[in-house]
């Protein structure tokens, strides 16, 4: 008995020595259009709470600094996350901060420093200009694979669900079309397309991982099933929030192939989310609760 806990133990050390089991992941802010005093960028809430349902501590990766903070800041943190909203994707603080991550992540993972990215809808929308090079998306009235990294975890049954039900959450009117996608060089044969919708008239490119590299982006939301209740649009059904979790462990289970740090635990502290409180916004916005910059 003795032993056998012995071989357990060191297996399970071994084990944890190949991931990092606190990993720290960054979520950019976006300008907000009508700033107030202390109020100038801002994140939703739900995509914080997107990121600790699996395990992660959240950082905001603030608009507008400089070169340097933000390369002090890839080599601190895990993975990125780009949310929705409204921001620019081609001329903003939320774009120009993307775009150096991406730059950054792209260099990192080329030389086997594995850094994962994630874009939900406008992120998504902001990776496609990134890898194209140009603005490609076109006006949908949409105001949701198994052999792919994404979905390879996900029960079968879910697989099923995610097929013949309405799980996934689209708030947008702007979407890259599956013909765009597949006649573009650049996004075809950087991106592998997992998932496409409808609205009724275009189909679109829904979900997408990168072929070479850990960037993964939706056009719908995966956090706002488990995480915003007040809108009709979105579903909260059982398979609804268990899709919620699985794509927040799978990103966050990426995040802990990546051994990035902060150069001490008082910097970290420094960084974390845990230093401002979310407002709640009410019903008749887009976000229930915000933290604000």
């Amino acid at each position: 008995m003795l032993l056998f806990f012995y071989v357990s133990l060191t297996c399970l050390f071994y084990s944890s020595a190949k991931r990092n089991d606190s990993p720290v992941i960054g979520i950019l802010a976006q300008e907000i259009r009508s700033p107030k005093p202390n109020q100038t960028a801002y994140i939703a809430a739900s995509y914080v709470k997107f990121l600790e349902s699996a395990g992660a501590r959240v950082v905001p990766v603030m608009i507008n600094q400089t070169l340097e903070e933000y390369k002090k800041l890839f080599n601190s943190i895990n993975g990125i996350l780009y949310p929705g909203g409204s921001a620019s994707i081609t001329s903003s603080g939320y774009q120009r901060a993307a775009k150096l991550f991406y730059e950054l992540a792209i260099e990192a993972n080329k030389r086997g420093d594995y850094f994962p990215v994630w874009g939900t809808c406008l992120g998504y929308e902001e990776l496609t200009v990134l890898t194209s090079g140009k603005n490609l998306l076109s006006h949908t009235n949409t105001s949701g694979a198994k052999d792919s990294r994404i979905f390879k975890g996900f029960p079968d049954e879910l697989i099923e669900d995610l097929a013949s039900e309405p799980l996934t959450a689209n708030a947008h009117s702007w979407s890259l079309s599956l013909l765009t996608h597949n006649t573009n060089e650049e996004l075809n044969s950087f991106y592998k397309v997992l998932s496409t919708n409808t609205d009724g008239t275009t189909e679109f490119v829904s979900t997408v991982e990168a072929y070479d590299y850990p960037i993964y982006g939706t056009q719908w939301h995966p956090e706002k099933n488990a995480f915003e209740s007040e809108k009709p649009y979105i579903p909260h059904s059982p398979s609804a929030v268990k899709t919620t979790f699985y794509m927040a462990e799978f990103f966050v289970s990426e995040a802990r192939k990546n051994f990035h740090r902060f150069g001490s635990k008082a910097e970290e502290s420094k960084a974390l989310i845990y230093n401002y409180n979310p407002l709640y916004a009410g019903p008749d916005r887009n976000f229930e609760q915000i933290y604000y910059f």
